[in-house]
Protein backbone atom coordinates (compact mmCIF):
# COMPACT_ATOMS: atom_id res chain seq x y z
CA UNK A 1 0.00 0.00 0.00
CA UNK A 2 0.76 3.84 -0.41
CA UNK A 3 0.08 6.81 1.43
CA UNK A 4 -2.03 8.05 -1.63
CA UNK A 5 -4.26 5.28 -1.90
CA UNK A 6 -4.73 5.08 2.14
CA UNK A 7 -5.56 9.27 2.13
CA UNK A 8 -8.45 7.81 -1.08
CA UNK A 9 -10.04 5.81 1.46
CA UNK A 10 -9.94 7.42 4.36
CA UNK A 11 -11.10 10.40 2.10
CA UNK A 12 -14.04 8.39 0.97
CA UNK A 13 -15.20 8.03 5.07
CA UNK A 14 -14.73 11.80 5.21
CA UNK A 15 -17.82 13.45 7.55
CA UNK A 16 -18.78 10.10 7.71
CA UNK A 17 -19.29 7.77 11.37
CA UNK A 18 -16.70 5.52 11.83
CA UNK A 19 -15.19 2.95 14.03
CA UNK A 20 -11.46 3.02 14.32
CA UNK A 21 -9.59 0.21 16.26
CA UNK A 22 -6.26 1.15 17.36
CA UNK A 23 -4.08 -1.73 18.37
CA UNK A 24 -0.90 -0.79 21.06
CA UNK A 25 1.82 -1.70 22.62
CA UNK A 26 1.17 -4.19 25.52
CA UNK A 27 -2.06 -5.63 23.95
CA UNK A 28 -3.51 -2.56 24.77
CA UNK A 29 -6.65 -2.00 22.29
CA UNK A 30 -8.70 0.52 21.90
CA UNK A 31 -12.23 1.47 20.35
CA UNK A 32 -13.25 4.48 19.12
CA UNK A 33 -16.45 5.64 17.59
CA UNK A 34 -16.86 8.62 16.14
CA UNK A 35 -16.59 11.19 12.60
CA UNK A 36 -13.53 11.86 10.56
CA UNK A 37 -13.24 15.47 10.30
CA UNK A 38 -10.46 15.80 8.30
CA UNK A 39 -7.77 13.68 6.03
CA UNK A 40 -4.09 15.58 6.11
CA UNK A 41 -0.69 14.15 3.71
CA UNK A 42 0.23 12.27 7.40
CA UNK A 43 -2.17 12.36 9.56
CA UNK A 44 -6.34 12.41 10.03
CA UNK A 45 -8.92 13.51 12.38
CA UNK A 46 -11.57 12.31 13.76
CA UNK A 47 -14.15 14.04 16.18
CA UNK A 48 -14.70 11.19 19.36
CA UNK A 49 -16.93 12.40 22.22
CA UNK A 50 -16.79 15.86 21.28
CA UNK A 51 -12.93 16.23 21.33
CA UNK A 52 -10.80 15.98 18.43
CA UNK A 53 -8.13 12.66 17.98
CA UNK A 54 -5.38 11.99 15.57
CA UNK A 55 -4.53 9.11 14.01
CA UNK A 56 -1.36 8.36 11.41
CA UNK A 57 -2.13 6.79 7.92
CA UNK A 58 1.30 4.59 8.45
CA UNK A 59 -0.29 3.21 11.21
CA UNK A 60 -3.42 2.20 8.91
CA UNK A 61 -0.85 0.72 6.51
CA UNK A 62 1.35 -1.46 9.04
CA UNK A 63 -2.30 -2.40 10.51
CA UNK A 64 -2.06 -0.96 14.00
CA UNK A 65 -5.25 1.04 13.31
CA UNK A 66 -8.00 0.05 11.19
CA UNK A 67 -11.11 2.37 10.09
CA UNK A 68 -14.34 0.50 9.27
CA UNK A 69 -17.85 2.44 8.30
CA UNK A 70 -20.73 2.43 10.08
Amino acid sequence: MNLDLIREEIGKYLYKKVRINVYGMRNKNYCYEGVISAVYPYVFTALINGSEKSFNLADVIIGDVVVKPL
